[in-house]
């Protein structure tokens, strides 16, 4: 990001004493960082094999299962991006899912060692942490001469409402360490003599972000060109900007091609693979912000904690704004208050940051507004673009994001202000500050992630036993069958591949997909006859009637699938509800006769034509 004229010549070399406190409030702000992450996890540090996440354990077993994958496509030459191993026969395209590719590759050997739990964790953990001092340095470096204003702007945007919602088991969206690093590597084209460089550095970035964080990348993509856009039109800028603009085009040429070289195969998968689909099986209206969620507090947050959270957000891993009206008002302030002291080239940064956060805000408010949960009639600018390539596969709701990195770093440039403002200010009005800032953030001060207890993966998995009866490379099925509510069949097989069983396939599973209306995205695929029968019993406890015709379809799905063991646990993990084990097992039974017991299962097996 382009920085004032004081900033950008920086300050003078720091003298040896100088330097040694600098590098002990560095640390200060990392070990910060991670107790911070650590904090936000704690409820899965207990025992990460046991513990799931309470309101989003689907998301947390499917990043676990990309994990377990990832690392067995590297070590048997697998295709990373796209897989047969589940939603059998069709397969499943990863590349139009978040196939988190690159931590599946770096962290195999974990995963080897401790499994995907532990290894999930580990990411998540470090996501957080990562993304503070990623902030904090390029804040500290770059930006700002205070190093505590560095930490407070880094720390409010690492621990944002966005930031701790997404924590609940969203490996992409918390990587948010790589927008610091975009950001500082896309300014670094302006450097005059290293566009070669530079670019090659952005497009290697740029090709790790799209593998891990698509959506996060395309949004940062955005922000910055609508920031550099106004910031180059501002009058006290357009001639270094154009003096710039050689060498920026330059690198960014360079970029474009190592990017595109190192993503030519996943885009192609993306955009003309198979099993591709266009846009999404999420409702956008559902899924934008609500406009009052700007002035709410966040449920895992102290405000949250006493009570004054609320249920605004489409789910509670979606509370994207919900910064507080403190909070809002004081970012009013710190704009106006630093406007009004700054310098031509300040103002044209302050301006750029105000406009980012006003479109992205007003942008995530979706097809039409909401206010307080109620629906309206009233067209949003987001029904303009929501049509469009790319745009459509996002949700509005998540635009919200953006604006916490700009609210951070105005808390970091008035704080900065106000620690280097000579002559020193009036007490009181220190006092006031002081006061306006433990106000606003006091009250978002993340609270630990809600998690409880997973049923376990039966011995039957753990044991190695399910090789008894299926072949290498043959279909088991879990009933209910795998998908989002019901992710034991992806857990049970990321076990298998993370301990170097063997391979098991199974039907359906959680994954984007074709299917939806319209040529749009589904989860999972479409359900069959036997699927809809045993999610009809898991969620109802009602044992459907069953009649020659249904044996008949059931007895398709299998052939279909080449189905060779169902097996049903004695605990079955429902991810929104608690499932109905007498109902499926006596539908199973309906419809497949009597099971037998086989270690902690009950097991039928199906005859191979």
């Amino acid at each position: 990001m382009p920085t004032s004229p004081s900033v950008t010549t920086g300050p003078a070399p720091a003298s040896p004493p100088r330097t040694a406190r600098g590098r002990r409030v560095d640390l200060i702000v990392v070990l910060a960082a991670l107790a911070l992450a650590v904090w936000v996890t704690s409820g899965l540090w207990r025992d990460p094999n046991v513990r799931t996440i309470t309101v989003n354990s689907s998301d947390q077993a499917l990043f676990e299962w990309l994990l377990a994958f990832g690392g067995h496509a590297l070590t048997h030459g697998e295709n990373p991006l796209f897989t047969y191993l589940i939603n059998v026969p069709d397969g499943v395209n990863l590349a139009v899912n978040t196939s988190i590719t690159v931590y599946a590759v770096v962290f195999a050997p974990l995963t080897f060692l401790v499994g995907p739990p532990v290894t999930f964790l580990v990411i998540l953990t470090l996501n957080l942490a990562a993304t503070a001092v990623a902030w904090y340095l390029l804040l500290s470096r770059q930006l700002v001469r205070s190093r505590l204003a560095a930490a407070v702007g880094a720390l409010f945007i690492a621990y944002s409402p966005g930031m701790v919602s997404h924590a609940n088991a969203h490996l992409n969206w918390t990587a948010g360490w790589l927008v610091p690093l975009l950001i500082w590597r896309a300014f670094a084209l302006r450097r005059p003599g290293h566009w070669l460089r530079d670019g090659v550095i952005l497009g290697v970035l740029v090709a790790i972000a799209f593998s891990i964080a698509a959506e996060g990348l395309f949004f940062t993509a955005l922000a910055l060109g609508l920031f550099v856009i106004v910031w180059s039109l501002h009058p006290a800028q357009r001639a270094e900007a154009r003096a710039a603009l050689p060498n920026f085009l330059r690198g960014l040429a360079v970029t474009a091609v190592v990017a595109g070289a190192l993503l030519a195969y996943p885009l192609w998968l993306h955009f003309a693979g198979p099993q591709r689909f266009h846009g999404t099986g999420f409702d956008p209206v559902t899924h934008s912000e609500d406009i009052a969620a700007f002035g709410a507090y966040p449920r895992r947050s102290l405000a949250g904690e006493v009570g004054l959270g609320t249920s605004l957000a489409p789910n509670p891993t979606e509370e994207n704004s919900f910064f507080g009206i403190p909070l809002l008002l004081l970012a009013v302030v710190c704009f106006v208050a630093l406007r009004r002291r700054a310098d031509p080239a300040r103002r044209a940064t302050l301006w750029a940051l105000a406009a980012v956060a006003v479109v992205f805000g007003v942008l995530s408010w979706g097809p039409v507004a909401k206010f307080d949960g109620d629906r309206s009639d009233v067209p949003m600018p987001f029904d303009l673009l929501g049509q469009l390539p790319v745009v459509n596969a996002a949700l509005p709701a998540r635009l919200a994001l953006v604006v916490a990195p700009v609210f951070g770093l105005l808390l970091a440039y008035t704080l900065d202000q106000l620690r280097s403002a000579t002559p020193r200010r009036r007490r009181s009005t220190e006092a006031a500050w002081a006061l306006g800032f433990v106000v606003a953030l006091l009250p978002l001060l993340p609270t630990p992630l809600l998690t409880d207890e997973r049923e376990p993966i039966p011995r039957f998995i753990t044991a190695g036993t399910w090789r008894d009866y299926v072949s290498p490379g043959g279909v088991l099925t879990p009933v209910p069958t795998a998908v989002d509510i019901y992710p034991d069949g992806q857990r049970w097989q990321a076990y298998a591949l993370s301990h170097r069983q063997s391979e098991f396939r199974i039907p359906a599973g959680f994954f984007l997909g074709p299917g939806g209306p319209d040529g749009r995205g589904r989860i999972g695929p479409v359900p069959r006859p036997f699927s809809a029968l045993m999610d009809q019993a898991a969620r109802t406890g009602l044992v459907p009637i069953v009649t020659d015709g249904t044996l008949r379809e059931v007895r398709a799905d299998l052939a279909h699938w080449r189905v060779e063991a169902v097996v049903l646990p004695d605990r079955v993990h429902g991810a929104k509800f608690e499932v109905d084990q007498d109902a499926v097992r006596r539908t199973a039974t309906a419809l497949l006769g009597e099971p037998q017991r086989v270690d902690d299962v009950w097991l039928w097996r199906i005859p191979q034509d």
